[in-house]
């Protein structure tokens, strides 16, 4: 065996490793799923969303923030998300106010078209769901679910409300 050939297989087998890890499905099932989500809010009437307008979305339904704040819950740079909510603002579902608490700052809060927009995404996300579910069938997707939970609850990952990992109530 060459020197080239031995080199050519590790190689191989790295690749592999990263390429099959749980970490590139984790990846991959997060994708399939947030595509899923934004083709339902295209077909729901919300074609002007994007995947990358995410981070607001799921942060400000914890209520009005401050930029930093949902730059660091987001884990973008604050000019990064301050791009987003420019791009948000102009398409008319947030809004920045002064900050009662402190007028040098900016309150981000969701308008009307905003909070129905978090509303019908939760309907495409229970959608999303269903889908799911139909395919591996509704245990397995318990399962997954309640394992990947209590993963993340052990974990104690960061960045994230302390209840995060509890499921939603039913209905939500």
């Amino acid at each position: 065996m060459s020197m080239s050939t031995n080199t050519s297989g590790t190689h191989c087998g790295a690749s592999r490793r990263l390429s099959a890890s749980l970490a590139r499905v984790l990846r991959e099932l997060d994708k399939d799923f947030e595509r899923r989500i934004y083709q339902e809010l295209a077909a729901r009437g919300y074609p002007d969303v994007r995947p990358s307008h995410g981070p607001v979305f799921s942060n400000l339904g914890l209520g009005a923030m401050r930029v930093t704040q949902l730059a660091q819950r987001s884990q973008v740079t604050q000019q990064a998300m301050g791009k987003m909510l420019k791009e948000l603002e102009l398409l008319g579902y947030v809004v920045r106010n002064v900050d009662q608490g402190d007028r040098r700052a900016r309150e981000i809060q969701l308008t009307e078209r905003g909070q129905a927009l978090v509303e019908c995404a939760g309907a495409a996300a229970d959608a999303v769901r269903e889908y799911y579910a139909q395919r591996i069938g509704s245990t397995a997707l318990d399962d997954l679910e309640a394992r990947l939970r209590d993963a993340a609850r052990t974990l104690a990952l960061q960045h994230l409300p302390p209840d995060w990992a509890d499921p939603p109530p039913a209905g939500d």
